[in-house]
């Protein structure tokens, strides 16, 4: 339509035909397949019109048709050479830094060129910018070198890439202000690199029209172009000539007409298609759902093979694509690369690319039926279709054969995929495919889609050690490097690979000497972290709970290495401290207060007051800052789980952190009973023992036995928390892991001696004797469990073996007790 629109005007035609077939450079257009492609056009319209397509017709649409294919050929004959050119001068521009002077002396040269090629559309900005930025008069010069070296007064950077001395050139030529050359700058680089790629490029061009559309104030394509060939001529001096500045004039030209042709429309558009969206009530949105699925499915039945989840999930899938067709309008940018993220996941579901089209097409054609506005039509036409297009692209690009072999999930095609790659790039093959900004790990999409063949296979690859000549390739670092938290992604997920990935941190020579063959480790990722930090590694494997895994001669090796050369510093360090408070605690509650018979001197007593000021100040203070850190380390992140119904911090399932707040809580009610602080004001008082930090004032002697007994649980709690010193040796830690074992047995034993006790008691009492030890439940159970314990005196047999019945009784109980449920 649009070259019969132009067929009038031989300018504005070359113009169109120029364009589409700048637009069609990735095709190869061939003399056969314009004669095709000419003749099915022409023998189309002698079908439908008949008669009405008179001779003289005929021969206009075949001239049109034969100038129009001959350009493209044309176009993309002549047009190599300047892509070429705008590929080689734009590595330059971006790798190389300016020399300022080099460059002001080779423009006076290059200004003749300019004239020379043609430029019609702002050669005198171009030429001025030249003028103020290089290739200005001596002093000029000298000025600009100044501007430009490290060691200036201003101390300004040099411009070393496009970017930056685009920037500097804006700022000289006074385009400072206009920052909506920035939002071209920042998407500039992707249409330099895909000016060979015409798809690509309207699709750059596209989603750069809507970014401009956001911009608030007047746009002049022009002067983009004058800074950009000036900062060009800065950064490519030597090399600069007229063939350059005609390849990136024509590229400009080109860039400039596609976003000419959009420019208005998109505000248009967002407007109208966010009144269709709005005005969508809820039985027109149900409509939309089913019919968009009946139209694609009529379209392309095999799609049905692809869409068989349930219809809550299609119908949100319909919902998340109107959504996503108003925000491409709202943030375009943002969009591209969720739209990338999203292409890069359906790759790894391997969704054939044919089924785009048709599903677009579908879409459109249910908005046709549900509105009469044409804008909100095309809007939402045009928005789909550019979303499927960076889907598709991103599908195509990201297809890697390793991708499509772990679909199969068969270790032959991934080792037969990944065969082809270079020593040096098999692990990039493996663990990056990257697509604009977005990237996926091929090995990590194995793991979530359970193809746990292929990531076996790939973990083997990876670290296969691999010679060529002096080099060798080991893939070690390269997976650490890019998922340095592999280790918990394959405890979660895949944990029957962890033993396959230790496995492959071992090298072992395959050259005995001496009946000994040298065995690397290679754990150093296993200990550290790219930003040195201890890793995690050691905390995962504990995490997954596996004996084997545990015992493996990697986990062995650097978990020693960390132990040995790191952590039993720290760890003895800390309990150190512990043993201190320990020896102060028990130095002030049992030792200080029994030295001497009778009542403590005043030394004892002020020794005794300091003891426990630092167990209140140096032990209780720090283990209440540790259970708050804690606590509330569990509260910013949501570290709940219940029990009973009721939540519990996730740090208290820790035996050693319940061990430290019930010896905190114990501390704490030892200070509110401290008999010291009740004796405060009654020290110099008319009795035995008085004077200074005295604890035997009248007012204290209700709080001594309640204290005394908190001091005894204190005490037992910080022999119980000592325990962990039995870390330090290997046997002994092992007797006090296999002593919590028989824990639970220990605890059924108790419950049993328990209800034997509490059954004999009430049976023995219901008999008719005389024996005050069995007189009653209560005397009973006493009785008893002294007879369970062996604490039950031997003169008291003799009255026991004088009741039969109890004796009895009392022997069954004691065969039951001490020969069955001990043994």
């Amino acid at each position: 339509n649009s070259i019969i629109s132009a067929a009038s005007s031989p300018s504005s035609l070359k113009v169109t035909v120029e364009t589409l077939g700048f637009q069609h450079l990735d095709l190869e257009v061939t003399v056969p397949r314009v004669v095709i492609f000419r003749d099915a056009i022409v023998d189309l319209f002698d079908m439908e019109m008949g008669a009405r397509f008179t001779t003289k017709a005929r021969v206009g649409f075949l001239s049109l048709l034969n100038y129009v294919g001959g350009a493209y050929i044309f176009i993309r004959r002549e047009y190599a050479g300047r892509i070429k050119i705008i590929n080689t001068s734009w590595r330059t521009a971006n790798n190389k830094a300016a020399d300022i002077m080099d460059a002001g002396e080779g423009e006076a040269a290059e200004e003749g060129g300019d004239g020379e090629e043609g430029n019609e559309e702002g050669a005198a900005k171009e030429e001025q910018a030249a003028e103020v930025a290089m290739a200005g008069p001596k002093d000029s010069q000298e000025q600009a070198r100044a501007s430009g070296e490290a060691k200036n007064k201003n101390n300004m950077k040099v411009p070393t890439t496009f970017n930056e001395m685009f920037m500097f050139n804006g700022a000289v030529m006074g385009f400072g202000s206009s920052s909506w050359m920035n939002l071209i700058l920042d998407q500039f680089d992707a249409i330099v690199m895909n000016v060979a790629n015409s798809y690509r490029l309207q699709e750059e061009c596209d989603v750069l029209s809507l970014v401009l559309a956001k911009y608030k104030g007047t746009i002049n394509l022009g002067e983009y172009k004058a800074v950009m060939l000036a900062s060009l001529r800065s950064l490519v001096p030597k090399d600069w000539d007229g063939n350059h500045e005609v390849a990136w004039n024509w590229l400009w030209e080109n860039v400039e007409r596609m976003l000419k042709n959009l420019m208005g429309k998109p505000a248009v558009q967002e407007k109208a298609l966010e009144r269709l969206i709005m005005s969508l009530t809820g039985d027109a949105v149900d409509y939309l759902r089913r019919e968009v699925y009946k139209r694609f499915f009529a379209l392309a039945p095999a799609g049905q093979d692809y869409f068989k989840q349930s219809t809550t999930r299609l119908y949100w899938i319909a919902d998340k694509i109107v959504e996503m067709t108003i925000e491409m309008y709202r943030e375009p940018r943002k969009m591209v690369e969720d739209i990338s993220a999203l292409g890069l996941r359906h790759v790894g579901y391997a969704i054939p690319t044919e089924f785009f089209a048709p599903f677009v097409s579908g879409a459109v054609e249910v908005v046709r039926t549900m509105t009469t506005d044409e804008n909100a039509e095309d809007a939402f036409r045009w928005s789909l279709t550019l979303i499927s297009k960076i889907l598709v692209r991103t599908i195509l690009e990201g297809s890697t054969i390793v991708m499509k072999a772990i679909n199969t999930n068969q270790e032959k095609a991934l080792r037969k995929a990944v065969s082809v790659a270079p020593r040096g790039k098999r692990a990039l093959e493996l663990l990056n495919i990257t697509v604009g900004t977005q990237s996926i790990s091929p090995f990590y999409w194995a793991i979530e889609s359970g193809s746990l063949n292929c990531a076996r296979a790939m973990i083997c690859d990876l670290l296969t050690i691999r010679a060529d000549r002096d080099n060798y390739y080991y893939g070690c670092d390269d997976l650490f490097a890019r998922h340095p938290e592999v280790i918990q992604k394959i405890c979660a997920d895949a944990a029957n690979l962890l033993w396959p990935l230790l496995d492959g941190l071992i090298w072992r020579s395959r050259v005995a000497i001496q009946g000994q063959r040298r065995v690397n480790y290679y754990v150093k990722h296993l200990i550290q972290d790219d930003d040195a930090n201890v890793n995690k590694a050691l905390e995962w494997l504990t995490a997954n709970q596996d004996p084997k895994v545990i015992s493996h001669p990697v986990v062995v090796l650097f978990s020693d290495l960390i132990w040995t050369r790191l952590a039993i510093y720290y760890f003895c360090l800390g309990r150190v401290y512990f043993l201190f408070t320990l020896l102060i605690f028990l130095a002030g509650q049992s030792i200080l207060p029994h030295l001497n018979p009778g009542y403590e001197s005043d030394t004892e007593r002020i020794a005794t007051f300091v003891c426990r000021c630092f167990i209140y100040f140096g032990s209780m203070c720090t283990i209440v800052f540790r259970q708050v850190k804690l606590l509330t380390k569990d509260l910013a992140m949501g570290s709940f789980e219940k029990v009973n119904g009721i939540p519990v911090p996730k740090y208290l399932f820790s035996l050693q952190e319940i061990g430290n707040l019930s010896l905190m809580v114990t501390l704490i009610l030892m200070c509110t009973q401290e008999p010291i602080v009740w004796c405060i004001n009654d020290w110099d008082g008319d009795y035995v023992g008085n004077g200074m930090f005295t604890t035997n004032c009248p007012g204290s002697e209700a709080q001594k036995d309640i204290y005394s007994t908190l001091s005894c649980i204190a005490m037992l709690l910080y022999f119980l928390l000592l325990t962990d010193l039995t870390i330090v040796s290997m046997r002994v830690s092992a007797y006090l892991l296999v002593c919590g074992r028989v824990l639970s047995e220990l605890g059924l034993f108790i419950l049993a001696l328990v209800f034997l006790v509490l059954t004999f008691a009430t049976s023995i009492s219901s008999l008719n004797h005389d024996m005050k030890d069995f007189a009653g439940i209560d005397k009973g159970m006493q009785s008893l469990f002294e007879l369970a314990l062996g604490m039950y005196p031997t003169s008291h047999f003799e009255d026991i073996e004088a009741e039969t019945w109890v004796f009895i009784a009392v022997s069954l109980f004691i065969v039951l007790v001490a020969v069955f449920s001990l043994n």
